[in-house]
C-alpha cells in the first residue's frame, strides 16, 4: 500500500518519534558547537590556526575510539551511550564558558578539554543511525533516512544562526553554556526511550570485539569505499567550515550573525533535496547518488574563490561577494540532499544486522576523519591564504568523485 511507505507511517512506530525528537534537538546543539567553538576561538584569541586546531581536538580523538564505542553500542545497548555523550557535551560546554567567563581559559586548557568531550561523541552519532534500522521496517528505510538527513539540515538551519548571533550578543563563553544545556535537554528528552532487542555476534572480549568490528568494516567493499571517498569529500567541509567564517568577518567586513545566515541557506537546500530524494527508491541507484553529487561539489566550492576576493580592489564588491557566497553554500547544501540519503541507506543494505553498532561507529569515523584533517589544514594554509585552503578543498571533492566511482561497487556485495 502506498500509505505504508509515507513519511506518516514512521510516526506510528514504538519508541521513533520520542528519539527523532531528542535526536532533533541533539543535533541542533551539534550545529551549534561548531559554529560557537570557531567564532568564540577567532574572537577570543585571533587566530585561525588556534581555531582548526580546536575544531580537529574536537572530533578526531572520538573517531579513533569508534572501533570500542561500536563494541560497546553492541554489547550493551544504545540508549544509555547517547545519553553518556550528552552529558559530557553538557559538561564540557558549560566548563569552557565558566573558565572563559572567569578569563582562566589558557588555549592549552581549551585544547584539552576539547579533545576530552570528543571521546564519547561518536556514541550518539552511530548509536541513533544504528537504532533507526533496528526499529524500522526496510521498506522504511528511505523515508527515516531523509528525516536523519534532514535532521541535519534542519539543524544547520537553525543550529548556526542562533550560536553565531549568542556570541555577537551575549559573547562566545555565554553562547557556550547554552549551547552546553541543549544537550541537557536533548538528554531529558532521551530518557526513557527502551533499546530494542537486536542480534549481536560477541566474543566476550570488548577489545577483540572492537577488533573484528575494523576487519568486518575493512573486508566490505561498500564499506571500505564509502570511507575513502566521504573521508576525501570531508576534507572539504572540514576546510569550508573554517574559511567560510574568515571570509565573512575579515574578508567581506561583515557580523557574526551573517555567518549563520550563510550556513542556514545551506541547511535550507539541504531540507528541500532530502525531501524530494527521500520518496525515492534508492535500490540500484545509490552509486550515481553518490558520485555525481560529490563531483559536483568541486565548482560549488570554487565559487568562495571569487567570494573571498569580493572586497578587494577591482572584485565583486561585498553585496555580490555575499550573494556568490550564499549560491556557493547553497547548491553544497542541495547537492548534499541525494548524497546523504545514499549514504545512509546503502550502508544500511549492506551491513549484517548483528555488526551495524561496530561496523556503524568503524564506517562513521573512517567516512568523518577527513573533516578535523580539513578544519586543521585550513586553519594552517588560511594563516597565509584563503584562497589556497579553498583551491585544497576543491581538489578533494575531485578526489572523492574519483574513489567512490572506483570503489564503491554498483551492487551488494557484502563480506561477512
Amino acid at each position: 500500500m502506498v500509505s505504508d511507505r509515507s513519511y506518516r507511517a514512521l510516526l506510528a512506530i514504538h519508541r521513533l518519534p520520542r528519539s527523532l525528537l531528542a535526536m532533533q534537538i541533539a543535533r541542533v546543539a551539534q550545529s551549534m558547537v561548531g559554529v560557537a567553538l570557531v567564532l568564540f576561538t577567532l574572537l577570543e584569541y585571533n587566530s585561525p590556526l588556534l581555531a582548526g586546531a580546536v575544531t580537529f581536538l574536537s572530533v578526531f580523538p572520538g573517531l579513533l575510539v569508534a572501533p570500542i564505542a561500536g563494541a560497546l553500542l553492541d554489547r550493551h545497548g544504545r540508549v544509555r551511550l547517547i545519553l553518556l555523550d550528552y552529558v559530557v557535551a553538557l559538561a564540557s560546554l558549560v566548563l569552557l564558558g565558566v573558565l572563559a567567563l572567569a578569563d582562566l581559559l589558557p588555549p592549552a586548557l581549551l585544547l584539552v578539554i576539547a579533545t576530552v568531550s570528543s571521546l564519547t561523541s561518536i556514541l550518539s552519532h552511530t548509536g541513533l543511525r544504528s537504532l533507526f534500522p533496528l526499529i524500522v521496517p526496510e521498506h522504511l528505510w528511505e523515508r527515516v533516512n531523509a528525516i536523519d538527513s534532514n535532521g541535519y539540515v534542519v539543524a544547520t538551519i537553525l543550529g548556526p544562526p542562533i550560536a553565531a548571533s549568542a556570541v555577537a550578543f551575549l559573547g562566545g563563553p555565554t553562547a557556550l553554556i547554552l549551547v552546553g544545556l541543549s544537550f541537557g535537554i536533548a538528554a531529558v528528552a532521551m530518557i526513557g526511550v527502551p533499546d530494542p532487542p537486536s542480534t549481536n555476534t560477541t566474543t566476550g572480549s570488548l577489545l577483540l570485539d572492537a577488533w573484528h568490528g575494523v576487519q568486518y568494516t575493512w573486508r566490505n567493499r561498500t564499506l571500505r569505499g564509502l570511507g575513502f571517498s566521504i573521508s576525501a569529500l570531508n576534507i572539504a567541509g572540514g576546510v569550508w567550515t573554517i574559511v567560510v567564517p574568515i571570509i565573512v568577518l575579515e574578508r567581506l567586513g561583515l557580523s557574526e550573525a551573517v555567518v549563520g545566515v550563510v550556513f542556514a541557506i545551506s541547511g535550507v537546500a539541504g531540507m528541500v533535496s532530502s525531501l524530494l530524494f527521500g520518496r525515492l527508491d534508492t535500490r540500484g541507484r545509490e552509486w550515481r547518488m553518490l558520485v555525481w553529487p560529490m563531483l559536483a561539489m568541486a565548482p560549488a566550492v570554487a565559487l568562495l574563490l571569487p567570494a573571498s576576493l569580493a572586497a578587494a580592489p577591482g572584485g565583486l564588491g561585498v553585496s555580490v561577494g555575499l550573494v556568490v557566497l550564499g549560491l556557493s553554500l547553497g547548491i553544497m547544501g542541495a547537492l548534499n540532499g541525494p548524497l546523504d540519503i545514499a549514504l545512509f541507506t546503502v550502508r544500511q543494505r549492506r551491513t549484517e544486522t548483528a555488526w551495524m553498532g561496530r561496523a556503524f561507529a568503524v564506517s562513521m569515523a573512517f567516512n568523518f576523519v577527513g573533516f578535523p584533517v580539513g578544519a586543521a589544514l585550513a586553519g594552517i594554509v588560511a594563516e597565509s591564504s584563503v584562497e589556497a585552503a579553498v583551491v585544497v578543498a576543491v581538489v578533494a571533492c575531485v578526489i572523492a568523485a574519483t574513489l567512490a566511482a572506483t570503489m564503491i561497487p554498483k551492487s551488494d556485495e557484502r563480506t561477512a
